[in-house]
């Protein structure tokens, strides 16, 4: 796996985070090769995550969704014997809607906000993230996760948001109506995520805060990274295993 660092410029993506800043398989400085071995005149986005084709050095696929559900389904010979099942049948269905919900109301839903470029735009991306933020709260008061007992892919894909809630989202995308700190249910189940293996191992609020604020300069011109908020909470103890 090759690891991009936090910032990039106009041609994306650079291997920062890799000895020499180089892809450390394919010996890439930037990703941007990879997507243009693909297509020589590809002018889309260049976006993290992608797949990589070791033998060709092309990208395969940049579809973050697609990514996981087919590292699941698709590569089921290659997971370990103890693999948790992140996408159970018998709540697939209900879990499918709730992720929909949460990728375009608060995955989404934050960018839109921040993004947008009339008020009428953001009042409406504003109240419907709350409202299905509030959606949250109230589920996750009387359920551990998402789906119940176990975690699933849509508590994955929602950490992802949450860890960057109030470091990034409440003052540079103005999503400030609350902090996630101010969401007892919310805030728990954050704290229970990221003190399990393989969340809060993987996430680093310094470089969340250097790519937002520095890369996006029409939001941030000064490119001021701000030093708060205090993350110590984030180890606190949790109480979410009664439910």
């Amino acid at each position: 796996m090759g690891v991009c660092g936090p910032t990039h410029d106009v041609r994306s993506w650079t291997f920062d985070l890799d000895p020499g800043g180089r892809d450390p398989v394919l010996g890439m400085q930037r990703l941007q090769e990879a997507y243009l071995s693909r297509d020589r005149d590809y002018a889309e986005g260049i976006t993290v995550p992608a797949m990589v084709d070791v033998a060709w050095g092309q990208v395969v696929t940049n579809d973050f969704p697609r990514i996981t559900h087919d590292l699941f389904f698709e590569w089921r010979d290659h997971h370990r014997s103890d693999a948790p099942d992140l996408w159970p049948d018998h709540v697939r269905d209900e879990m499918d809607e709730v992720m929909e919900r949460i990728y375009v109301d608060v995955n989404n839903g934050v960018y839109r906000c921040g993004f947008a470029g009339d008020q009428a735009s953001y009042d409406e991306a504003y109240e419907r993230l709350w409202d299905t933020m509030d959606w949250l709260e109230d589920r996750l008061a009387v359920r551990r996760y998402l789906m119940g007992e176990s975690i699933t892919e849509a508590d994955v894909r929602l950490f992802t948001t949450l860890a960057r809630f109030d470091a990034v989202y409440h003052g540079h995308f103005k999503c400030n109506r609350n902090k996630l700190t101010e969401m007892p249910a919310l805030w728990g189940y954050a704290r229970d995520l990221f003190q399990t293996r393989g969340f809060g191992d993987n996430t680093v609020f310094d470089q969340i805060k250097r790519h937002y604020y520095v890369v996006h300069d029409q939001l941030n011109p000064s490119g001021i990274v701000p030093g708060g908020p205090e993350l110590d909470g984030w180890l606190k103890p949790h109480g979410r295993g009664k439910l």
